[in-house]
């Protein structure tokens, strides 16, 4: 399919063809028939985006707190590479936009294949020839029963553009009969004007632009004007000299000139409005002295921002909140069903898909032309066809040398393509073969950035492949157990980013399909017992002949709630996403494979949830590890600290770093300044080597097992604050046993 792309480096637009997105649980696919282009929110994207790293600096001064930070603690070089990785990722554009649906995701029972309906969200409802959108984020057209006309796709195309202005005005608290005075006539403003003369408003409004002001009077506002002292009078003049009830700015400046114009065009207590982005230095005198509430008004209404709501559709409850985000969308579209606006004199421009990056040229001024409503259409979108969902794009040539490992990759999010692939790839004898992703945009930029032969939204194809020897999987974690179960039944080797899986039912999977006799090898991403200083650790610890005391202290840093690695549904939490690493590190140094595990959480129960974790591991051979692991600090510090003891000796290994090594008085010291190495290279090294050489390994199965039931069961010691036995033998008996599937 085709798709508008930014690049972030530059800000420079393309039509780009990429995979279809893949249907996700909760969403439909949708064909899109018409997108319509922001010209705030998206020339403001496109402006920053052309910045220099420098203007991007001064623009972000938070960004660049967080690069600093970062290059403290791991090093310049790491930083450089995530910061160039975080560049060059395309960025999806649009967020509203109109089409039938194609495609149903499991969960969703009320949208069906070939109803009509208007997209919403940045992300998901993007200038594309197919978009995958949360259910919560799309509304039915009302059908020709309903309506008083046809709904068009190029009206439709304007819902969420049109649930903003309805926000907005909600959040004023606009009643039957009040005076508004709307400043900024841009598209913002004119569909403001059009909703509140439909609900039985007067309409003041205010642009610099003459054009925009004469057109707003044809939309129903009373009376406009140019100039902020004229606009003062004419809405003093229309109000008895009482002030308007409302005002909404609608405009987009960094001025802060239409904030403080709208205190002086209030009545007493009135209520402000900031909807579009504005300079909000609001002086206090106006405000105070007439008492007025200032507002902003967020996005599309309440569930913005919300993923239980957006992504998982925890719909609120209408008897609590009668104006959610999709009621808005679906009261807009019911207003345009019933004639009550007019969109079509809004619309000054039309672009097929093929030029859609003139759209861009003509809201970032290039051409200097008048506009308003800016639509992108696509021919297809009412066609007959069955669209071919499945899509495997070519993009270079590869040709697979002899005894070379033919490689896939499903996922090719952030970590794998700063991490990962760019370790993979200073590997001789590794063929990029075909990558798959969620979205299509990053498969694209992953098989073009590191030279796979096709890109693809489609796992069967990929895993069906001749020529993939081995699969690479850095997807999110709920998708890993079933990933690899998929690939090894494939005759595929697997190295799979931790965790393993989410669940004892998903491990004892795992344990019989990797016992099965001609398994493929797999691997698991425990990277820091490759680290070269890991590696010399091991070896002067291996020379203590008695248990060990091993400490890995964790200065994790804070992750909201929200954040998909703290979905118990998709991430499972940081324990078993994150401390999983840790457990398998004190396996390695140990030797052993843990016995029992105990833990609790600091604070009172749910207080820190399991981001502040106190844990003790007891291992076979008597050494008894601590991990503890925190949320509550400050980042600055070093993250990972080890310290181990035994037989008079001491090992200490900071950040990966600096490594301390203390045995008779004797003190040995390693550290590295500019680069940190935990080990990822080293580790796909170590994986292709193995396939290469049909060795076992490099992580013995029984340490993988080991470590992730432990992990599980750690979880589980944290919500039962009991001591939990380890039984790995027994597990793994049961297992091949009942042949469980996940």
């Amino acid at each position: 399919m085709k798709q508008l792309l930014q690049d972030a480096r530059t800000g420079e637009l393309k039509v780009a063809e990429v995979p279809a997105p893949q249907l996700l649980p909760g969403c439909v696919l949708v064909r899109v028939a018409a997108s319509l282009v922001s010209a705030g929110t998206e020339r403001a994207s496109a402006e920053f985006a052309s910045k220099n790293l420098l203007a991007k600096a001064k623009a972000r001064p938070d960004l660049v707190r967080d690069v600093i930070a970062k290059m403290q603690r791991d090093g310049l070089a790491s930083t450089v590479q995530t910061v160039r990785s975080r560049l060059d990722q395309p960025q999806s554009v649009g967020y509203s936009s109109a089409g039938v649906v194609v495609a149903v995701g499991d969960g969703v029972a009320d949208i069906n294949v070939g109803d009509r309906v208007a997209c919403a969200g940045a992300g998901f409802a993007v200038h594309a020839e197919f978009a995958c959108v949360p259910r919560m984020l799309v509304a039915k057209i009302p059908d020709s029963e309903q309506a008083a006309a046809q709904v068009s796709f190029e009206e439709a195309a304007f819902g969420t553009v049109g649930a903003i202005c309805l926000h907005g005005i909600r959040t004023a608290e606009v009643a039957l009969g009040d005076t508004v005075a709307v400043i900024g006539l841009g598209l913002l403003g004119q569909i403001t004007v059009q909703l509140l003369k439909a609900a039985g408003c007067r309409v003041f409004g205010m642009d610099l632009l003459q054009q925009r002001a004469d057109l707003a009077t044809l939309s129903g506002a009373e009376a406009t004007c140019t100039g902020a002292r004229e606009f003062r009078d004419l809405c003093f003049q229309q109000t008895g000299g009482a002030g308007v009830d409302s005002v909404l700015i609608t405009a987009e400046t960094p001025s802060s000139e239409p904030v403080n114009l709208a205190a002086e065009l209030a009545r007493d207590r009135a209520i402000v409005v900031a909807v579009g982005t504005v300079g909000m230095e609001l002086q206090r005198k106006l405000y105070y002295e007439k008492e007025l509430d200032f507002r902003i008004s967020r996005s599309y209404g309440p569930g913005r921002y919300d993923a239980a709501y957006e992504q998982k559709g925890r719909d609120y409850p209408i008897g609590h909140v009668r104006w959610t985000e999709t009621r808005n969308l679906e009261a807009f579209l019911q207003f345009i069903a019933e004639g009550k606006l007019d969109l079509p004199s809004l619309t000054t421009h039309r672009f097929p898909m093929d030029q859609g990056t003139k759209a861009y040229d003509l809201i970032t001024g290039s051409t200097r032309e008048f506009f308003l409503g800016v639509l992108i259409t696509y021919a297809e979108a009412e066609s007959a066809i069955t669209p071919m969902l499945s899509e495997k794009i070519p993009v270079n040539a590869v040709a697979t040398e002899s005894g070379s490992v033919g490689l896939g990759v499903l996922g090719a999010g952030s970590f794998a393509q700063n991490t990962l692939l760019p370790a993979l790839k200073e590997i001789p004898g590794v063929s990029f073969i075909g990558v798959c992703n969620a979205t299509g945009p990053r498969s694209r930029n992953a098989a073009e950035k590191f030279g796979f032969a096709y890109c693809s939204n489609s796992e069967a194809e990929l895993l069906q492949d001749p020529n993939v020897e081995a699969v690479l999987i850095a997807t999110r974690h709920h998708l890993h157990a079933a990933q690899v179960l998929a690939a090894l039944r494939a005759g595929k080797a697997v190295f799979c980013e931790k965790p393993l899986c989410l669940n004892e039912g998903e491990l004892a999977a795992l344990v019989g399909a990797s016992t099965e006799e001609d398994a493929p090898l797999l691997m698991v991403g425990f990277n820091r017992r490759f680290a070269p200083m890991a590696v010399q650790m091991k070896q002067f610890v291996s020379e203590i002949h008695e248990p060990l005391a091993i400490h890995y202290r964790v200065n994790a840093g804070f992750i909201p709630a929200d954040h998909w690695v703290n979905d118990p549904e998709q991430g499972g939490g940081r324990i078993l996403g994150e401390v999983c690493h840790f457990v398998d590190f004190l396996c390695f140094l140990a030797g052993a494979c843990p016995t029992e595990v105990q833990a609790q959480t600091v604070g009172n129960p749910g207080q820190y949830s399991m981001d502040n974790v106190v844990a003790t591991l007891k291992f076979a051979n008597g050494t008894l590890g601590t991990i503890t692991y925190l949320s509550n600090g400050d980042k600055s510090a070093s993250k990972e600290r080890v310290e181990v003891f035994g037989g008079g000796s001491i090992a200490i290994l900071e950040d990966f770093r600096r490594l301390e090594l203390v045995r008779n008085g004797r003190k040995q010291i390693t550290r590295t300044r500019w680069e940190q190495d935990k080990g990822h290279k080293a580790e796909m090294q170590a994986f292709v080597d193995a396939l290469r050489n049909k060795t076992p390994p490099p992580i013995p199965f029984e340490q993988v097992v080991g470590s992730t039931l432990a992990t599980l069961r750690l979880q589980n010691a944290c919500q039962t604050g009991q001591l939990l036995k380890v039984q790995l033998g027994e597990f793994v008996a049961a297992a091949l046993q009942e042949k469980f599937t996940p």
